[in-house]
């Protein structure tokens, strides 16, 4: 079985529904517009995924996956996943302007194929452990003010979820007073996180950890530049509140935390740690050290799909991370929803186990590519 044809449909969303107001921010795309990637085989089969489209470049990603990309998965037997993916992490060495990213969106789409043809969920063939995992739900603004999260978190807390994260960024004086209604809303032993998307410098962030910590906050997520390694050290020994941090650097920058053993999380998701086979390297990589490694949301449907499948098949994390709404597309009887208690379910199909909104996709399509075999 060869891969023989990869088409590209963008899809356009309206994103005012993820702001508070309702309205885009200056500055900001009109529309979303994210590449949905389907992979097609001489049998017939087809492999999808999706990546991420927020922030405008949605056509140039369809391009680089058409010019860059496809040319290396036509023909290839799609059993062979480490062989496409060792290829395209090969080629990453001289594609000075581009992440790793497409190389998590394709393989996925890789094992969606893989899944189809041996007729079992991806978990399985990863070596399943669980058929379910616990959920936290992100703030659905990062904009707050005291009163909205104290709201928000008590309606978080009430719906089932396992934990509720904050992003904050906008300095001590608004931070500090939004961190601490988070946890007079849900009690002393809700789980809380904090992830400012390293929004502080080191003082802002060593302030920050030591009242999380007054706060018994579950972690302090990425709260300087991931790159920041020597920060980052200076941090984890001053503050007790547990960092979790590397969601942003490739794959092989992982060493470097593992080797320093100064975080006790590290943090990735198929999208920016090259999909299945990457991200399952480093969980199994982070296992080896005694540390755990937390699933981010991808906020691209078959993506966090994906993130699902590998986190039943490990035992070192906790969470799947449930963000707004507007991220779960595309799907029918969506299974990134979590139940009255807070889960997550696997789905069961073969592959991601998606039943893909055919209705709905077509509906949002705005463009169409082909590489490959037309027909």
């Amino acid at each position: 079985m060869k891969i023989t044809r990869v088409t590209t449909r963008l899809i356009e969303i309206d994103p005012r529904p993820r702001y508070k107001d309702g309205r885009v921010p200056p500055g900001r795309p009109q529309k979303w517009q994210f590449p949905f990637v389907t992979l097609r085989t001489d049998e017939g089969l087809e492999g999808h995924s999706t990546g991420f489209g927020p922030h405008g470049d949605g056509p140039a990603i369809v391009e680089a996956l058409h010019a860059v990309y496809a040319p290396d998965l036509l023909g290839c037997d799609p059993m062979f996943s480490e062989e496409i993916w060792q290829r395209l992490w090969r080629k990453q060495r001289h594609l000075y302007h581009q992440r790793d990213t497409l190389v998590g969106v394709l393989d996925v789409a890789v094992w969606d194929l893989k899944g189809k043809i041996a007729g079992r969920p991806i978990a399985q063939l990863l070596g399943q452990l669980r058929t379910r995992m616990p959920c936290y739900a992100t703030a659905r603004s990062e904009k707050y003010t005291v009163e909205e999260v104290f709201a928000e978190a008590q309606r978080i807390k009430a719906a089932g979820f396992h934990g509720y994260k904050v992003q904050f960024r906008d300095g001590l004086a608004l931070d500090l007073p939004r961190l601490a209604a988070a946890r007079e809303a849900v009690g002393p032993d809700f789980k809380l996180m904090n992830d400012p998307a390293a929004g502080y410098g080191y003082s802002e962030a060593l302030a920050v950890g030591r009242r999380l910590d007054e706060l018994n906050y579950h972690w302090f997520e990425e709260p300087v530049p991931d790159h920041n390694l020597v920060v980052l050290e200076q941090l984890s020994r001053q503050v007790r509140t547990p960092l979790v941090v590397g969601e942003t650097v490739r794959l092989t920058e992982l060493a470097g935390y593992l080797r320093g053993g100064f975080v006790p999380m590290l943090r990735g998701d198929t999208l920016l740690k090259g999909g299945v086979t990457g991200l399952r390297k480093a969980m199994a990589a982070a296992e080896l050290f005694g540390l755990r490694l937390e699933v981010h949301t991808a906020d691209s449907p078959l993506l966090d799909l994906a993130n699902l499948h590998v986190s039943c098949s490990a035992a070192n994390t906790e969470f799947v991370e449930n963000d707004h709404p507007i991220f779960r597309w595309g799907l029918k009887h969506n299974p990134l929803e979590a139940d009255a208690q807070g889960y997550v379910h696997l789905p069961q199909g073969p592959g991601l186990g998606a039943e893909l909104d055919l209705d709905w996709l077509d509906a949002h399509t705005s463009a169409v590519r082909t590489t490959g075999e037309k027909g």
